[in-house]
Protein backbone atom coordinates (compact mmCIF):
# COMPACT_ATOMS: atom_id res chain seq x y z
CA UNK A 1 0.00 0.00 0.00
CA UNK A 2 1.39 3.77 -0.88
CA UNK A 3 -0.16 6.35 1.19
CA UNK A 4 2.90 8.93 0.33
CA UNK A 5 3.92 11.19 3.16
CA UNK A 6 2.65 9.50 5.68
CA UNK A 7 3.06 5.88 4.59
CA UNK A 8 4.92 3.03 5.51
CA UNK A 9 6.96 2.17 2.49
CA UNK A 10 8.69 5.48 1.38
CA UNK A 11 6.89 5.29 -1.97
CA UNK A 12 5.26 7.76 -3.88
CA UNK A 13 1.28 8.46 -4.39
CA UNK A 14 0.12 11.05 -7.35
CA UNK A 15 -2.87 11.45 -9.01
CA UNK A 16 -4.92 13.92 -11.05
CA UNK A 17 -7.98 14.24 -10.76
CA UNK A 18 -9.62 15.24 -13.48
CA UNK A 19 -13.49 15.90 -15.57
CA UNK A 20 -14.73 16.81 -12.07
CA UNK A 21 -16.90 19.18 -10.73
CA UNK A 22 -15.44 20.74 -7.08
CA UNK A 23 -16.77 21.26 -3.71
CA UNK A 24 -13.83 23.09 -1.80
CA UNK A 25 -15.47 22.30 1.43
CA UNK A 26 -17.25 25.50 2.11
CA UNK A 27 -18.73 26.97 -1.56
CA UNK A 28 -18.76 25.02 -5.03
CA UNK A 29 -16.07 25.78 -7.40
CA UNK A 30 -17.58 24.30 -10.49
CA UNK A 31 -15.64 22.39 -12.92
CA UNK A 32 -11.83 21.86 -12.20
CA UNK A 33 -9.32 19.82 -11.63
CA UNK A 34 -6.91 17.96 -8.75
CA UNK A 35 -3.72 17.21 -7.84
CA UNK A 36 -1.91 14.85 -5.49
CA UNK A 37 1.72 13.95 -4.49
CA UNK A 38 3.34 11.86 -2.06
CA UNK A 39 -0.27 12.07 0.53
CA UNK A 40 -1.46 16.07 0.03
CA UNK A 41 -2.82 18.43 -2.62
CA UNK A 42 -0.06 20.03 -4.87
CA UNK A 43 -2.49 21.61 -8.01
CA UNK A 44 -6.20 22.69 -7.96
CA UNK A 45 -7.13 24.44 -11.28
CA UNK A 46 -6.76 23.86 -15.07
CA UNK A 47 -6.26 20.26 -15.91
CA UNK A 48 -2.89 20.67 -17.80
CA UNK A 49 -1.67 23.23 -15.26
CA UNK A 50 -2.22 20.22 -12.27
CA UNK A 51 -0.12 17.66 -14.65
CA UNK A 52 2.59 20.07 -14.95
CA UNK A 53 2.68 20.45 -11.11
CA UNK A 54 1.64 17.62 -10.11
CA UNK A 55 4.99 15.98 -12.50
CA UNK A 56 5.09 12.91 -13.95
CA UNK A 57 4.06 9.67 -12.83
CA UNK A 58 0.33 10.29 -11.94
CA UNK A 59 -2.28 8.05 -11.76
CA UNK A 60 -5.09 9.64 -13.78
CA UNK A 61 -8.27 9.67 -12.66
CA UNK A 62 -11.47 10.72 -14.80
CA UNK A 63 -13.88 11.88 -12.57
CA UNK A 64 -16.60 11.53 -15.52
CA UNK A 65 -18.11 15.10 -13.97
CA UNK A 66 -19.02 13.95 -10.83
CA UNK A 67 -18.48 15.90 -7.46
CA UNK A 68 -14.61 15.87 -6.59
CA UNK A 69 -15.08 16.79 -2.41
CA UNK A 70 -13.24 16.77 0.77
CA UNK A 71 -13.30 13.14 2.51
CA UNK A 72 -16.06 13.19 4.57
CA UNK A 73 -15.57 13.38 8.50
CA UNK A 74 -18.08 12.57 11.04
CA UNK A 75 -18.40 14.41 14.03
CA UNK A 76 -20.43 12.28 16.23
CA UNK A 77 -20.41 8.08 16.30
CA UNK A 78 -19.40 4.60 17.88
CA UNK A 79 -17.50 2.94 15.21
CA UNK A 80 -16.24 -0.02 17.81
CA UNK A 81 -19.69 -0.90 18.41
CA UNK A 82 -20.96 -0.45 15.01
CA UNK A 83 -18.07 -2.86 13.58
CA UNK A 84 -19.00 -4.86 16.38
CA UNK A 85 -22.47 -5.35 15.74
CA UNK A 86 -21.63 -5.89 11.46
CA UNK A 87 -19.56 -9.09 12.77
CA UNK A 88 -21.67 -10.51 15.19
CA UNK A 89 -25.53 -9.45 14.32
CA UNK A 90 -26.67 -6.01 13.12
CA UNK A 91 -30.52 -5.67 13.16
CA UNK A 92 -31.00 -1.76 13.14
CA UNK A 93 -32.52 -2.02 9.39
CA UNK A 94 -35.20 -4.23 10.92
CA UNK A 95 -38.06 -2.94 12.28
CA UNK A 96 -40.32 -5.96 13.54
CA UNK A 97 -40.40 -8.49 16.32
CA UNK A 98 -40.25 -11.57 13.84
CA UNK A 99 -37.33 -9.73 11.90
CA UNK A 100 -35.24 -9.59 14.85
CA UNK A 101 -35.98 -13.48 16.43
CA UNK A 102 -34.91 -14.43 12.98
CA UNK A 103 -31.82 -12.46 12.81
CA UNK A 104 -30.68 -13.36 15.79
CA UNK A 105 -31.24 -17.28 15.34
CA UNK A 106 -29.41 -17.16 11.97
CA UNK A 107 -26.21 -14.98 13.78
CA UNK A 108 -25.97 -18.24 16.47
CA UNK A 109 -23.71 -19.98 14.52
CA UNK A 110 -21.24 -17.42 13.62
CA UNK A 111 -21.46 -16.80 17.29
CA UNK A 112 -20.83 -20.92 18.33
CA UNK A 113 -17.36 -20.23 20.04
CA UNK A 114 -18.25 -16.59 21.97
CA UNK A 115 -18.74 -16.55 25.35
CA UNK A 116 -21.18 -13.71 25.52
CA UNK A 117 -23.98 -13.59 22.63
CA UNK A 118 -23.83 -9.99 21.46
CA UNK A 119 -25.83 -8.50 19.05
CA UNK A 120 -27.56 -4.56 18.56
CA UNK A 121 -29.93 -2.63 16.61
CA UNK A 122 -33.50 -3.46 17.89
CA UNK A 123 -36.04 -0.31 18.13
CA UNK A 124 -37.65 0.58 21.19
CA UNK A 125 -40.68 1.33 19.06
CA UNK A 126 -41.11 -2.62 18.16
CA UNK A 127 -41.99 -3.65 21.65
CA UNK A 128 -44.04 -1.28 23.20
CA UNK A 129 -43.55 0.78 26.81
CA UNK A 130 -42.36 -2.44 28.88
CA UNK A 131 -39.64 -3.55 26.25
CA UNK A 132 -38.29 -7.11 25.08
CA UNK A 133 -38.13 -9.73 27.45
CA UNK A 134 -35.79 -12.28 28.03
CA UNK A 135 -38.46 -15.25 28.08
CA UNK A 136 -38.19 -14.29 24.26
CA UNK A 137 -34.64 -14.02 23.84
CA UNK A 138 -34.46 -17.36 25.28
CA UNK A 139 -35.69 -19.23 22.15
CA UNK A 140 -33.26 -18.08 20.23
CA UNK A 141 -30.22 -17.47 22.18
CA UNK A 142 -30.96 -20.13 25.21
CA UNK A 143 -27.41 -21.80 26.60
CA UNK A 144 -24.90 -18.42 26.66
CA UNK A 145 -25.40 -15.00 28.05
CA UNK A 146 -27.10 -12.27 25.79
CA UNK A 147 -26.33 -8.69 26.24
CA UNK A 148 -27.83 -6.84 23.38
CA UNK A 149 -28.23 -2.59 23.36
CA UNK A 150 -31.41 -1.29 21.18
CA UNK A 151 -30.63 0.98 18.14
CA UNK A 152 -30.38 3.95 20.56
CA UNK A 153 -27.85 2.09 22.97
CA UNK A 154 -29.51 3.73 25.97
CA UNK A 155 -31.40 0.27 26.73
CA UNK A 156 -30.36 -3.16 26.88
CA UNK A 157 -32.38 -6.59 26.19
CA UNK A 158 -31.21 -9.62 28.09
CA UNK A 159 -31.61 -13.23 28.25
CA UNK A 160 -32.25 -15.28 31.58
CA UNK A 161 -28.69 -16.55 31.38
CA UNK A 162 -27.44 -12.97 31.07
CA UNK A 163 -30.16 -12.08 34.59
CA UNK A 164 -28.54 -15.07 36.55
CA UNK A 165 -25.20 -14.21 35.44
CA UNK A 166 -25.15 -10.71 36.85
CA UNK A 167 -27.29 -11.84 39.92
CA UNK A 168 -30.04 -9.71 39.06
CA UNK A 169 -33.59 -10.27 40.64
CA UNK A 170 -36.80 -8.95 42.04
CA UNK A 171 -34.46 -7.58 45.45
CA UNK A 172 -32.22 -5.64 42.83
CA UNK A 173 -32.59 -2.25 43.62
CA UNK A 174 -32.86 0.58 40.24
CA UNK A 175 -29.75 2.34 40.03
CA UNK A 176 -30.49 6.05 40.18
CA UNK A 177 -30.38 6.88 37.04
CA UNK A 178 -31.57 4.01 35.07
CA UNK A 179 -34.41 1.02 36.09
CA UNK A 180 -34.99 -2.31 35.91
CA UNK A 181 -38.13 -3.16 33.77
CA UNK A 182 -40.20 -5.23 36.14
CA UNK A 183 -43.23 -7.37 35.85
CA UNK A 184 -46.57 -7.07 38.49
CA UNK A 185 -44.66 -9.25 40.95
CA UNK A 186 -41.12 -6.91 40.27
CA UNK A 187 -39.45 -9.47 38.97
CA UNK A 188 -37.03 -8.41 36.25
CA UNK A 189 -37.75 -9.10 32.94
CA UNK A 190 -35.13 -8.42 30.38
CA UNK A 191 -35.17 -5.19 29.39
CA UNK A 192 -32.57 -2.69 31.16
CA UNK A 193 -32.76 1.16 30.89
CA UNK A 194 -29.87 3.41 30.66
CA UNK A 195 -27.66 2.78 33.65
CA UNK A 196 -29.27 -0.14 34.23
CA UNK A 197 -27.50 -1.81 31.24
CA UNK A 198 -24.08 -1.60 33.98
CA UNK A 199 -25.83 -4.76 35.98
CA UNK A 200 -25.15 -6.64 33.12
CA UNK A 201 -22.73 -4.86 30.89
CA UNK A 202 -19.62 -5.31 34.19
CA UNK A 203 -19.94 -8.95 33.27
CA UNK A 204 -19.53 -9.23 29.34
CA UNK A 205 -16.59 -10.46 27.82
CA UNK A 206 -14.90 -9.74 24.42
CA UNK A 207 -11.77 -10.29 23.28
CA UNK A 208 -8.45 -8.01 22.54
CA UNK A 209 -8.29 -9.53 18.85
CA UNK A 210 -12.49 -9.09 18.23
CA UNK A 211 -11.98 -5.49 19.32
CA UNK A 212 -8.98 -4.70 16.74
CA UNK A 213 -11.49 -6.85 14.03
CA UNK A 214 -14.52 -5.02 14.80
CA UNK A 215 -12.32 -1.56 14.59
CA UNK A 216 -11.11 -2.94 11.16
CA UNK A 217 -14.59 -3.58 9.81
CA UNK A 218 -15.99 -0.10 11.04
CA UNK A 219 -12.98 1.75 9.33
CA UNK A 220 -13.79 -0.12 5.88
CA UNK A 221 -17.51 0.12 6.02
CA UNK A 222 -16.65 3.67 6.69
CA UNK A 223 -14.60 4.49 4.15
CA UNK A 224 -17.34 2.85 1.56
CA UNK A 225 -19.75 5.80 2.40
CA UNK A 226 -16.87 8.31 1.73
CA UNK A 227 -15.41 8.89 5.02
CA UNK A 228 -12.21 10.06 6.06
CA UNK A 229 -11.88 10.94 9.48
CA UNK A 230 -14.31 10.82 12.33
CA UNK A 231 -15.23 11.89 16.01
CA UNK A 232 -15.59 8.95 18.18
CA UNK A 233 -17.84 9.99 20.79
CA UNK A 234 -16.88 8.17 23.81
CA UNK A 235 -13.52 6.35 24.44
CA UNK A 236 -13.17 5.04 28.29
CA UNK A 237 -16.17 2.51 28.13
CA UNK A 238 -20.22 3.15 29.43
CA UNK A 239 -22.52 0.89 30.00
CA UNK A 240 -23.22 -1.31 26.64
CA UNK A 241 -20.88 1.33 24.58
CA UNK A 242 -17.27 -1.21 24.55
CA UNK A 243 -14.04 1.03 25.11
CA UNK A 244 -12.38 1.33 21.44
CA UNK A 245 -9.07 2.90 22.91
CA UNK A 246 -6.58 -0.39 22.60
CA UNK A 247 -8.40 -1.26 19.26
CA UNK A 248 -7.42 2.57 18.27
CA UNK A 249 -3.82 1.79 19.81
CA UNK A 250 -3.23 -1.75 17.95
CA UNK A 251 -4.27 -0.07 14.83
CA UNK A 252 -2.29 2.74 14.79
CA UNK A 253 0.97 0.69 16.19
CA UNK A 254 0.49 -2.51 12.64
CA UNK A 255 0.12 1.20 10.39
CA UNK A 256 -3.44 0.45 9.56
CA UNK A 257 -5.82 2.98 10.93
CA UNK A 258 -5.80 5.41 7.57
CA UNK A 259 -8.41 7.73 9.30
CA UNK A 260 -7.79 11.07 10.96
CA UNK A 261 -9.56 10.25 14.63
CA UNK A 262 -10.25 12.72 17.24
CA UNK A 263 -11.94 10.90 20.64
CA UNK A 264 -14.12 12.08 23.40
CA UNK A 265 -13.27 10.90 26.93
CA UNK A 266 -15.89 9.74 29.46
CA UNK A 267 -17.07 12.28 31.89
CA UNK A 268 -18.08 10.05 35.20
CA UNK A 269 -21.18 11.50 36.24
CA UNK A 270 -20.71 10.34 39.55
CA UNK A 271 -17.57 11.69 40.51
CA UNK A 272 -16.45 15.14 40.25
CA UNK A 273 -13.98 18.01 39.08
CA UNK A 274 -11.26 15.72 40.46
CA UNK A 275 -11.40 13.40 37.49
CA UNK A 276 -9.95 16.59 35.48
CA UNK A 277 -6.49 15.35 36.38
CA UNK A 278 -7.16 11.72 35.31
CA UNK A 279 -8.45 13.47 31.81
CA UNK A 280 -5.29 15.42 31.52
CA UNK A 281 -2.65 12.40 32.20
CA UNK A 282 -4.72 9.95 29.37
CA UNK A 283 -5.01 13.07 26.85
CA UNK A 284 -1.02 13.32 27.08
CA UNK A 285 -0.48 9.25 27.36
CA UNK A 286 -3.02 9.02 24.05
CA UNK A 287 -1.42 11.62 22.27
CA UNK A 288 1.92 10.08 22.76
CA UNK A 289 0.70 6.69 20.64
CA UNK A 290 -1.11 9.09 18.01
CA UNK A 291 -4.74 9.07 19.03
CA UNK A 292 -6.19 12.66 20.01
CA UNK A 293 -8.28 12.84 22.98
CA UNK A 294 -8.32 16.45 23.53
CA UNK A 295 -12.29 15.94 24.27
CA UNK A 296 -14.65 15.41 26.67
CA UNK A 297 -18.15 13.55 26.82
CA UNK A 298 -20.35 15.13 28.96
CA UNK A 299 -23.90 13.54 29.13
CA UNK A 300 -26.98 15.54 30.08
CA UNK A 301 -29.88 13.60 29.88
CA UNK A 302 -31.12 10.58 27.97
CA UNK A 303 -33.63 9.93 25.00
CA UNK A 304 -36.95 11.02 23.39
CA UNK A 305 -37.72 6.96 22.90
CA UNK A 306 -38.03 6.30 26.75
CA UNK A 307 -38.95 10.00 27.23
CA UNK A 308 -35.66 10.35 29.10
CA UNK A 309 -34.89 13.43 27.28
CA UNK A 310 -34.86 16.96 29.52
CA UNK A 311 -37.60 19.02 29.16
CA UNK A 312 -38.82 22.40 30.68
CA UNK A 313 -42.54 21.81 30.50
CA UNK A 314 -43.42 18.07 31.25
CA UNK A 315 -44.05 15.83 28.16
CA UNK A 316 -47.56 14.83 27.52
CA UNK A 317 -49.96 11.84 28.26
CA UNK A 318 -49.34 8.60 29.57
CA UNK A 319 -44.93 7.57 29.43
CA UNK A 320 -45.29 4.38 31.24
CA UNK A 321 -41.40 6.15 32.54
CA UNK A 322 -39.49 5.32 35.70
CA UNK A 323 -37.93 8.94 35.45
CA UNK A 324 -40.93 10.98 35.57
CA UNK A 325 -42.59 13.09 33.03
CA UNK A 326 -39.27 15.62 32.64
CA UNK A 327 -36.93 13.15 31.53
CA UNK A 328 -33.93 11.96 33.42
CA UNK A 329 -31.34 14.46 34.18
CA UNK A 330 -27.94 13.28 34.25
CA UNK A 331 -26.46 16.38 35.65
CA UNK A 332 -27.86 19.43 37.53
CA UNK A 333 -27.57 22.64 36.45
CA UNK A 334 -25.06 23.31 39.21
CA UNK A 335 -23.33 19.93 38.39
CA UNK A 336 -22.68 20.77 34.99
CA UNK A 337 -21.49 24.60 35.29
CA UNK A 338 -19.04 23.19 37.76
CA UNK A 339 -17.40 20.27 35.73
CA UNK A 340 -17.68 22.35 32.32
CA UNK A 341 -16.25 25.33 33.85
CA UNK A 342 -13.34 22.86 34.91
CA UNK A 343 -12.61 21.49 32.05
CA UNK A 344 -13.02 24.64 30.26
CA UNK A 345 -10.42 26.19 32.56
CA UNK A 346 -8.11 22.54 31.67
CA UNK A 347 -8.44 23.32 27.99
CA UNK A 348 -10.13 20.36 27.40
CA UNK A 349 -13.14 20.62 24.89
CA UNK A 350 -16.44 19.76 25.98
CA UNK A 351 -18.74 17.25 23.65
CA UNK A 352 -22.25 18.09 24.67
CA UNK A 353 -24.74 14.92 24.61
CA UNK A 354 -28.29 16.87 24.78
CA UNK A 355 -31.55 15.42 23.49
CA UNK A 356 -34.19 17.41 25.30
CA UNK A 357 -34.83 21.37 25.69
CA UNK A 358 -34.06 21.73 29.07
CA UNK A 359 -30.56 19.87 28.05
CA UNK A 360 -29.56 22.06 25.74
CA UNK A 361 -30.47 24.82 27.75
CA UNK A 362 -28.60 23.34 30.74
CA UNK A 363 -25.48 22.46 28.48
CA UNK A 364 -25.30 26.49 26.77
CA UNK A 365 -25.60 27.81 30.59
CA UNK A 366 -22.54 25.59 31.68
CA UNK A 367 -20.78 27.11 28.77
CA UNK A 368 -21.58 30.40 29.70
CA UNK A 369 -20.58 30.10 33.04
CA UNK A 370 -17.25 28.35 31.84
CA UNK A 371 -17.14 31.93 29.70
CA UNK A 372 -17.55 33.97 32.45
CA UNK A 373 -15.27 32.14 35.07
CA UNK A 374 -12.34 31.95 32.30
CA UNK A 375 -12.89 34.24 29.59
CA UNK A 376 -13.03 33.16 26.06
CA UNK A 377 -10.90 30.58 24.42
CA UNK A 378 -10.71 28.58 21.20
CA UNK A 379 -11.59 25.31 22.47
CA UNK A 380 -14.41 24.90 20.16
CA UNK A 381 -17.07 23.17 22.41
CA UNK A 382 -19.95 21.08 20.92
CA UNK A 383 -23.46 20.49 21.25
CA UNK A 384 -24.40 17.35 19.86
CA UNK A 385 -27.87 16.19 18.82
CA UNK A 386 -30.41 18.92 19.80
CA UNK A 387 -34.40 17.42 18.72
CA UNK A 388 -35.59 20.01 20.66
CA UNK A 389 -34.20 23.81 21.00
CA UNK A 390 -36.47 26.44 22.44
CA UNK A 391 -36.45 29.49 20.20
CA UNK A 392 -34.64 31.67 23.06
CA UNK A 393 -31.67 29.06 23.06
CA UNK A 394 -30.64 29.51 19.43
CA UNK A 395 -28.99 32.48 19.01
CA UNK A 396 -27.19 31.35 21.98
CA UNK A 397 -24.64 29.11 19.65
CA UNK A 398 -23.21 31.94 18.00
CA UNK A 399 -22.77 34.32 21.16
CA UNK A 400 -21.11 31.42 22.99
CA UNK A 401 -19.29 30.21 20.52
CA UNK A 402 -20.81 26.77 20.72
CA UNK A 403 -20.77 24.25 17.63
CA UNK A 404 -23.92 22.72 16.49
CA UNK A 405 -23.38 19.48 16.07
CA UNK A 406 -26.24 17.78 13.16
CA UNK A 407 -26.85 14.67 12.99
CA UNK A 408 -28.47 15.31 9.75
CA UNK A 409 -30.34 11.60 9.59
CA UNK A 410 -32.57 12.64 12.55
CA UNK A 411 -34.43 15.82 11.25
CA UNK A 412 -37.10 13.78 9.91
CA UNK A 413 -40.43 11.80 10.59
CA UNK A 414 -39.05 8.61 10.01
CA UNK A 415 -37.16 7.99 13.40
CA UNK A 416 -38.76 6.47 16.78
CA UNK A 417 -37.07 9.70 18.72
CA UNK A 418 -39.39 11.77 16.63
CA UNK A 419 -42.16 9.25 16.07
CA UNK A 420 -42.21 8.37 19.32
CA UNK A 421 -41.72 11.94 20.60
CA UNK A 422 -44.52 13.36 18.84
CA UNK A 423 -47.87 12.28 20.35
CA UNK A 424 -46.55 13.81 24.07
CA UNK A 425 -45.64 17.35 22.13
CA UNK A 426 -48.04 19.81 22.20
CA UNK A 427 -48.57 21.89 18.53
CA UNK A 428 -45.73 24.58 19.21
CA UNK A 429 -42.94 22.33 20.74
CA UNK A 430 -43.48 20.03 18.16
CA UNK A 431 -42.13 22.66 15.85
CA UNK A 432 -38.63 22.96 17.74
CA UNK A 433 -37.44 19.93 16.43
CA UNK A 434 -34.03 20.35 14.98
CA UNK A 435 -34.22 24.13 14.16
CA UNK A 436 -31.47 23.97 12.00
CA UNK A 437 -32.10 26.63 9.86
CA UNK A 438 -32.43 29.63 12.99
CA UNK A 439 -29.14 28.15 14.56
CA UNK A 440 -27.53 29.15 11.29
CA UNK A 441 -29.02 32.36 11.12
CA UNK A 442 -28.06 33.37 14.39
CA UNK A 443 -24.42 32.72 12.96
CA UNK A 444 -23.43 29.75 14.47
CA UNK A 445 -21.00 27.06 13.32
CA UNK A 446 -22.43 23.26 12.15
CA UNK A 447 -20.69 20.56 12.09
CA UNK A 448 -22.14 16.47 11.27
CA UNK A 449 -22.47 13.57 12.27
CA UNK A 450 -24.67 10.55 12.53
CA UNK A 451 -24.37 8.75 15.87
CA UNK A 452 -23.55 5.45 13.58
CA UNK A 453 -25.00 2.64 14.84
CA UNK A 454 -27.81 4.07 15.98
CA UNK A 455 -28.23 5.70 12.21
CA UNK A 456 -26.46 4.67 9.54
CA UNK A 457 -23.22 6.45 8.56
CA UNK A 458 -24.44 7.82 5.14
CA UNK A 459 -23.25 11.27 4.90
CA UNK A 460 -24.83 11.73 1.24
CA UNK A 461 -28.41 10.32 2.94
CA UNK A 462 -27.78 12.85 5.68
CA UNK A 463 -27.19 15.74 3.54
CA UNK A 464 -30.09 14.97 1.74
CA UNK A 465 -32.35 14.78 5.37
CA UNK A 466 -30.87 18.58 6.20
CA UNK A 467 -31.71 19.86 2.63
CA UNK A 468 -35.44 18.64 2.34
CA UNK A 469 -36.35 17.48 6.11
CA UNK A 470 -37.23 13.88 4.52
CA UNK A 471 -35.76 11.06 3.37
CA UNK A 472 -34.74 10.27 -0.19
CA UNK A 473 -37.10 8.18 -2.25
CA UNK A 474 -36.38 7.17 -5.86
CA UNK A 475 -40.00 6.66 -6.19
CA UNK A 476 -40.80 9.89 -5.34
CA UNK A 477 -43.25 8.88 -2.24
CA UNK A 478 -40.51 10.30 0.44
CA UNK A 479 -43.11 11.12 3.71
CA UNK A 480 -43.90 14.80 4.78
CA UNK A 481 -41.29 17.08 5.65
CA UNK A 482 -40.35 17.35 9.62
CA UNK A 483 -40.67 21.30 10.05
CA UNK A 484 -39.62 22.34 6.69
CA UNK A 485 -38.74 25.78 7.19
CA UNK A 486 -36.01 24.50 9.33
CA UNK A 487 -34.04 22.89 6.03
CA UNK A 488 -30.51 24.50 4.89
CA UNK A 489 -28.79 24.82 2.18
CA UNK A 490 -26.92 22.17 0.59
CA UNK A 491 -23.39 23.76 0.60
CA UNK A 492 -24.20 24.34 3.83
CA UNK A 493 -25.39 21.09 5.03
CA UNK A 494 -22.13 19.58 2.84
CA UNK A 495 -19.85 21.95 4.61
CA UNK A 496 -20.80 20.49 7.92
CA UNK A 497 -19.81 17.02 6.86
CA UNK A 498 -16.33 18.41 5.60
CA UNK A 499 -15.21 21.40 6.85
CA UNK A 500 -17.40 21.92 10.07
CA UNK A 501 -15.93 18.38 11.30
CA UNK A 502 -12.54 19.57 9.93
CA UNK A 503 -12.61 22.91 12.32
CA UNK A 504 -14.58 21.98 15.47
CA UNK A 505 -11.94 18.71 15.49
CA UNK A 506 -8.45 21.47 15.57
CA UNK A 507 -7.76 20.31 11.80
CA UNK A 508 -6.17 22.99 10.03
CA UNK A 509 -5.18 20.56 7.50
CA UNK A 510 -8.39 18.92 6.15
CA UNK A 511 -12.09 19.33 5.42
CA UNK A 512 -11.18 21.90 2.64
CA UNK A 513 -9.57 21.57 -0.81
CA UNK A 514 -6.48 23.69 -0.12
CA UNK A 515 -2.81 22.93 -1.57
CA UNK A 516 -1.02 21.31 1.21
CA UNK A 517 -3.81 19.56 3.05
CA UNK A 518 -4.38 16.44 3.45
CA UNK A 519 -5.48 14.83 -0.35
CA UNK A 520 -8.80 13.16 2.07
CA UNK A 521 -10.93 13.14 -0.96
CA UNK A 522 -14.53 11.78 -2.32
CA UNK A 523 -15.51 11.43 -5.29
CA UNK A 524 -19.46 11.09 -5.94
CA UNK A 525 -20.71 10.25 -9.65
CA UNK A 526 -22.95 13.47 -9.82
CA UNK A 527 -22.67 16.85 -8.67
CA UNK A 528 -25.42 16.85 -5.54
CA UNK A 529 -25.08 21.09 -5.42
CA UNK A 530 -26.60 21.47 -8.85
CA UNK A 531 -28.67 18.87 -9.02
CA UNK A 532 -32.51 19.21 -7.91
CA UNK A 533 -32.54 18.89 -4.19
CA UNK A 534 -35.32 16.31 -4.23
CA UNK A 535 -32.39 13.81 -5.81
CA UNK A 536 -29.43 14.30 -3.24
CA UNK A 537 -29.81 11.06 -1.90
CA UNK A 538 -29.23 9.21 -5.26
CA UNK A 539 -25.84 9.93 -4.93
CA UNK A 540 -23.34 7.20 -4.80
CA UNK A 541 -19.89 7.05 -3.59
CA UNK A 542 -17.45 6.42 -6.64
CA UNK A 543 -14.28 6.62 -4.47
CA UNK A 544 -12.65 7.08 -1.36
CA UNK A 545 -9.14 8.16 -1.02
CA UNK A 546 -6.97 9.23 2.68
CA UNK A 547 -3.47 10.78 2.33
CA UNK A 548 -4.18 10.21 -1.50
CA UNK A 549 -4.30 6.34 -1.05
CA UNK A 550 -7.66 4.84 -2.61
CA UNK A 551 -9.42 3.01 0.64
CA UNK A 552 -12.51 2.42 -1.39
CA UNK A 553 -13.97 1.41 -4.84
CA UNK A 554 -17.39 1.16 -6.18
Amino acid sequence: MCVGAAGHDGCVSAQVFRNAHLFDGLRHVGPGALGTRNGRIVAIGDPDEVRERVGPGAEEVDCLGGLLMPGFQDAHMHPMVGGLERLRCEMSGMGTVEEYLAALSGSAQRQRNATWFRAGGWSVAAFGPQGPTAELLDTVVPDKPAFIPSSDHHDAWVNTRALELAGITAETPDPPDGWIERDAHGNPTGTLREAAQALVWDHVETTREEYADALREAQSHLHSWGITGWHDALIGGYAGLDDPTQAYLDLIDAGELTAYVRASQWWDRHRGTEQVEELLAQRDRLAGHGLDAGSVKVMMDGISETFTATVTEPWLGELHCACGDSGLPFLSTEQAQEAVTALDAAGLQCHFHAIGDKAVRDALDAVEAARLANGANDLRHQIAHMQLVRPQDRGRFRALGVVANLQGMWAQRGTPAVSLAMPHLDAERARWHYPFRDVLRAGARFAGGSDWPINPPEPVAAVHVLVNRTTYSAEGDAPQPLVADQSIPVEVALSAYTAGSAWVNHRTDTGELLVGSRADLVLLDRDVVTAPSDEIGAAEVVGTWALGDRVFAR
